[in-house]
């Protein structure tokens, strides 16, 4: 429902408003956006066969869920996004420590006020926003911080222990009339694990033996890498059978997944007078360097390798390519194969190698560079074109490209080659010098990778001979 204007119980009584418990609100927001076929989780690329439809079932069916997947899979944005399913306001009581429905009210606290004050309770109106709590699970945690404590200051007071008003409440009963999620679950110390037995079965509350009746409305969400989950054993059994839904999240199954979550997710700064242009092969090389890793023995396919990865190397590509433009004084920003070996510091940043001499990572990468390179290239170009180009070298020709160079430059080093012009014109699909640069790059690395030219790097400074 819309924000209202009630402002005390009675008013609240007055509009006509029913109670709803959060899993009701979203099973019945879900329902209606399922049948005005609205886009349900906006943003979430490659899961529209997989695992949505997973999600959507167990909203549907109003379980906690569990959510399983390597790292940079989207599980906690899936999470976060789950708030949009909640009814933008709802009204709870005023000035109490846990956000309750004013038709349903859970403490003992809020009971008495609305005994004490009846009709006059005063009520106010809470976001959805606000209606969502998170926690990254770390051995420290303490049941104090989710659940609970005993409030020594109160007891001084003189209430009892076993009095409800003598309880401090923790994350969780903080969350009621909403969502909480623990991400990383499997690294929640045991003894804090049994603790939350209660809270996902029976719904209430145990703080040092003392049990608390408290009918708790919140959704209870998770997230923990399959790794720790089935293979350690570091979430208890008991609790992994109150998860209602367990749910695998996936890496993007295509490359074309990858490119729109990279264009999705990079970070949007100003370019001020300069425009940029990413021709589709150069995409497709930096998406293809993941998949490749993703695939390498060489790398730790155990911790996986994030899609952040794609997002940080096409970052760093294209930071280079504006720094190419800014010294060479050209207004397009446009990426070349010779940038390449400046992604190198954001991706060895993103991938765990496995256990190998000192040294070695900077060949596998570059090993990564020249597979994705390969890959992208045979889809592409023509075979027969490429090699009656490389049979042009073999009089002794010999060109020089570097990420310093103008983009002018290539203009003669595509003359110099008979057939390199028709290919730069069919890779680029454009007149611009800058982007044509790119091009006559991309051939003459990918000559280089199918063993039809030699290839001697000084700096930065690439030369291509028979």
């Amino acid at each position: 429902m819309s924000k209202g204007q009630a402002e005390t119980l009675g008013e609240l009584k007055a509009s006509g408003y029913e109670h709803r418990t959060v899993r009701e609100e979203m099973r019945h927001n879900l329902m209606r956006r399922l049948t005005d076929e609205e886009d349900v989780f906006p943003g979430i690329v490659g899961y529209e066969d997989t695992v949505i439809p997973q999600l959507e079932n167990a909203i549907l069916s109003g379980q906690d869920i569990i959510l399983l997947g390597e790292r940079g899979q989207a599980k906690s944005r899936i999470i976060r996004s789950l708030t949009s399913l909640l009814d933008e306001w709802i009204p709870i009581v005023d000035g109490v420590e846990v956000p309750e429905d004013p038709l349903a009210p859970i403490s003992s606290r809020t009971r008495h006020l609305i005994e004490e004050k009846g009709d006059a309770t005063p009520v106010r109106w809470m976001h959805r926003d606000e209606r969502y709590g998170e926690k990254l699970a770390t051995p420290d945690i303490t049941i104090a911080d989710l659940i609970g404590e005993v409030d020594p200051i109160k007891i001084a007071e003189g209430r009892y222990l076993s009095d409800e008003d003598a309880l401090h409440f923790g994350m969780i009963p903080h969350s009621n009339r909403g969502i909480f999620a623990i991400n990383e679950l499997p690294d929640l110390a045991e003894r804090i694990q049994v603790g939350l037995l209660n809270i996902m079965e029976e719904r209430d509350i145990q703080i040092r033996g003392h049990k608390v009746r408290m009918d708790l409305d919140v959704l209870i969400v998770a997230t923990a890498n399959p790794e720790d989950y089935t293979n350690r054993g570091r979430i208890i059994t008991p609790l992994k059978d109150r998860y209602g839904s367990q749910i695998r999240t996936h890496y993007p199954q295509t490359i074309l997944e990858e490119i729109t979550i990279m264009e999705q997710e990079q970070q949007r700064l100003s370019l001020g007078e300069y425009r940029e242009v990413v021709p589709s092969f150069m995409q497709q090389i930096i998406a293809e360097i993941t998949l490749q890793a993703r695939n390498s023995a060489d790398v730790n396919q155990r911790s996986g390798v994030s899609v952040r990865a794609s997002i940080a190397n096409y970052e760093a590509l294209l930071a280079n390519a504006l720094r190419r433009a800014i010294r060479v004084n050209e207004q397009e920003v446009v990426p070349r194969i010779s940038d390449l070996p400046f992604i190198m510091p954001s991706l060895q940043g993103k991938v765990e190698f496995e256990a190998m001499e000192e040294g070695r990572e900077d060949k596998i990468m570059e090993k990564l560079f020249m597979d994705a390179i390969k890959a992208v290239f045979a889809r592409h170009t023509d075979k027969e074109e490429m090699e009656a180009i490389a049979q042009q070298f073999a009089d002794g020709l010999n060109l020089t490209t570097g990420e310093s160079l103008p983009s002018h430059e290539y203009d003669e080093v595509i003359r110099k080659v008979d057939g390199l012009d028709a290919a730069v014109t069919k890779l680029a699909h454009s007149d611009s010098k800058a982007v044509r640069a790119s091009a006559a790059e991309f051939v003459l690395e990918g000559l280089h990778i199918l063993q039809l030219l030699n290839k001697d790097r000084i700096g930065t400074r690439s030369t291509y001979s028979a």
